[in-house]
């Protein structure tokens, strides 16, 4: 009870200093842990029985982000995870590893070494891209992509670690060929289970109407599917991500989130004070210049391997950087390896505290490189993040000319889709812009003005005639990126008419308060329902089938 007190009392005077500093909350954490833990002022002592709930934060965060995500988009990544991934875990580990020779360490502490420099943190990274709106950008996909081949290769380099301390039996190829099989018939049932049982079980459990049935469905399934992965020897984190994969087309996804989001939130903050506890500050004076030399070579390692890699991939050089500013950090499993590592003899004391220091430096480092990623990569290479923006704003600005009065749609899915397509059937002349591709590539084989970009960004409205449009509608389901376009367009228009698409009737009020004119919940016929108030906002009467007939425009409208 002392413990959690302490705890509770230091992490919120610690998050209120960084909110007012504007600095990331996973400071404040990850401050509370060195402060509070064993080797600070030791007002915590019981870490390990708290490191066992935290563990439990990271599986709900994958669970939340999974849900964001369809096997559809999945099956577009691979090439992401297995090649970008593959490339970034094996080559990154191989030349860290090199490099340890180098510097004097035996073949089996630099192997480990490796593998625990080829880790990033899953948490940490999907956490801050959510928060800011970038998960679903191109660095942001980029970044999961290689995040979800950490995660596969984590339980190798524990099994690898263990074979090295004695600690388990020689691994031999029958050993591998068995936990390989093992874990690609658990992926299976996963995938299986979640098609044929997950929709009907959830459906059940609703006719009850019970919030608490409801609650521990969801916290059975998150659970159960962690423990599956984990059972055979993958990252527990996986199989909540897959099984979070497996609701997100459902309709049940936005309850099922909101169920989460508590324990979600406490037990990942928890999770990050863990990772603080961990750092024994009293060897820090005698062994801070190898700790500043293993920081900075850290973040420019990964940094320039990630980025290198991406260009390898075809990805331009802006959002190659990008990505390899993101992942510039050390990762929660890292530490789980090293911490195998350091009880198994394999690292010298000064040494283990060494890596350690620079590993918890870096991640206290990430959110900020993290939210400052695009200022950053200007900075680093002006010409190619300046080409970058130039080719967006030449893709735009030939067409927003001939456009006067029209209307802006942010995203090309299904309500983007309809929407464009009946207002250029009623003759509105109108706009969409969306940061997937393949939509763009749809919208321009419909003969529809879709154009790649981040709606987000208030330049590229600007560029698609923002000072001039008639509306914008905000077809897209991110809230936070629904969020940050309300609030751009507002900080420089108050009049424009916005229309916006929610899940969540919890979100009604804050879009309101944010700016929107008007919000419409996405439920059966949503679309038409957007695109009848997009012609009474424009004083259009429809010609045929629409749910709601037309009135009269607003007269302060444009």
């Amino acid at each position: 009870m002392n413990d959690t007190l302490v705890m509770l009392a230091a992490t919120v005077l610690a998050i209120l200093m960084c909110l007012r500093m504007k600095l990331s909350p996973i400071l404040a954490y990850l401050v509370v842990g060195v402060v509070v833990g064993p080797f600070g002022l030791g007002l915590v002592s019981d870490v390990e029985h708290i490191r066992t709930f935290a563990e439990f934060g990271v599986v709900f965060l994958l669970f939340s982000i999974g849900l964001e995500f369809s096997v559809p988009l999945l099956m577009r990544m691979k090439a992401t995870v297995l090649g970008l991934g593959s490339a970034q875990v094996c080559l990154t580990a191989a030349l860290s590893t090199g490099i340890a020779i180098l510097l004097g360490l035996n073949a089996e502490s630099a192997l480990v070494l490796g593998g625990v420099i080829a880790m990033s943190s899953t948490a940490l990274v999907t956490k801050q891209l959510a928060d800011q709106a970038e998960l679903h950008t191109r660095h942001g996909r980029n970044s999961l992509g290689i995040l979800l081949f950490q995660d596969m290769m984590v339980v190798p380099f524990l099994i690898l670690v263990a074979s090295l301390t004695g600690t388990t039996s020689q691994m031999s190829l029958l050993t591998v060929i068995t936990a390989l099989v093992e874990a690609t018939l658990a992926l299976l049932f996963i995938f299986v289970f979640g098609h044929w049982v997950l929709k009907p079980l959830f459906r059940e459990v609703a006719r009850f109407r019970s919030a608490e049935l409801f609650s521990l469905t969801v916290l059975l399934v998150v659970l159960c599917s962690a423990w599956i992965t984990y059972s055979i020897g993958l990252s527990f984190v996986l199989g909540s991500f897959l099984a979070g994969v497996m609701l997100s087309e459902t309709e049940f996804r936005h309850q099922v989130e909101s169920e989460i989001r508590p324990f979600r939130d406490l037990l990942l903050g928890l999770f990050f004070i863990t990772i603080g506890m961990m750092l024994d500050t009293s060897v820090l004076p005698a062994i801070w210049l190898q700790v500043l030399a293993l920081l900075l070579s850290l973040i420019l390692l990964k940094c320039v391997m990630i980025a290198l890699f991406c260009r390898l991939g075809g990805w331009n050089n802006a959002v190659s950087v990008r990505t390899g500013l993101i992942l510039a950090h050390s990762g929660e499993f890292g530490f789980a390896i090293l911490v195998m590592a350091m009880a198994g003899g394999m690292l010298e004391p000064d040494v283990g505290q060494a890596v350690l220091a620079a590993m918890l430096f870096s991640m206290v480092l990430a959110p900020v490189i993290i939210r400052h990623n695009e200022k950053i990569a200007a900075m680093l290479l002006p010409q190619p993040v300046q080409h970058n923006r130039q080719e967006i704003r030449y893709r735009t600005m030939d067409v927003p000319s001939a456009l006067n009065h029209h209307v802006i749609v942010c995203g090309y899915g299904r309500v983007g889709q309809h929407s464009i397509g009946f207002l250029s059937q009623e003759g509105i002349p109108c706009i969409a812009i969306d940061l997937d591709p393949d939509q763009v590539q749809r919208g321009m084989a419909a003969k529809h003005q879709v154009f790649y970009g981040d709606a987000g960004s208030l330049s590229l409205l600007r560029e698609c005639g923002l000072k001039c449009a008639s509306a914008l509608v905000i077809s897209t389901i991110d809230f936070n990126t629904t969020m940050k376009i309300i609030d751009r367009v507002r900080s420089v228009d108050n009049e424009l008419p916005i229309i916006v698409r929610t899940r969540k009737e919890i979100h009604l009020y804050q879009l309101y308060q944010a700016g929107a004119t008007e919000v419409i919940a996405d439920t059966f016929g949503s679309d038409q329902m957007i695109t009848a108030e997009m012609l009474d906002r424009l004083g259009v009467r429809s010609s045929g089938f629409l749910l709601t007939p037309a009135k009269t425009a607003d007269t302060g409208m444009r």
